[in-house]
């Protein structure tokens, strides 16, 4: 089941995931030195400076942030999550921005990604976009991320390129 986020319920579920996410991104995807920077940003104060990002972006739409749960009765845990960026920012890209999509890797392969992608989509229909287009950035060497948005229908739009500061 997919839902918005909730701050009050959701806040420390929702940085567990998101430290999923970073942790994945920087082993899955790279060396050592990849890995340790992506490990070394997850500190007390990235923590409260993305919570409260998050919060101020769910501000213009709830369903920025969209979790989706898992388990029976009241005992429900977050198994994901997808955080599309609200529609004043379409600038960036000229178009809608999934930032980020993570499912927990025991709920992999149940569905829960397609669903969350399904609310991404459908947060990004209702935005008025210079162009219509959800874009994301994914690492090439992610092949099971890079499959599942070939069969949600992403292509290759361009190439991002980085340097340090």
């Amino acid at each position: 089941m997919t839902r918005p986020y909730d701050s009050d319920t959701d806040a420390e579920a929702l940085w567990e995931l998101k430290r999923g996410f970073e942790l994945g991104l920087g082993s899955g995807t790279g060396g050592d030195e990849k890995q340790a920077k992506y490990e070394g940003k997850l500190d007390d104060d990235y923590r409260t400076d993305w919570l409260e990002w998050v919060d101020r972006c769910v501000a213009d739409d709830e369903r920025c942030v969209t979790v989706a749960t898992a388990g029976d009765g009241d005992e429900h845990e977050l198994a994901g999550y997808v955080f599309v960026l609200p529609e004043r920012l379409a600038f960036i890209w000229d178009a809608a921005v999934l930032n980020e999509i993570y499912v927990r890797p025991e709920y992999r392969g149940t569905g829960v990604a397609d669903d969350l992608m399904a609310a991404a989509v459908s947060l990004a229909r209702d935005q008025a976009l210079p162009l219509d287009r959800l874009v994301l950035d994914v690492d090439r060497e992610n092949e099971r991320a890079t499959a599942f948005y070939d069969r949600h229908g992403f292509a290759h739009w361009g190439e991002m390129v980085a340097r340090e500061l």
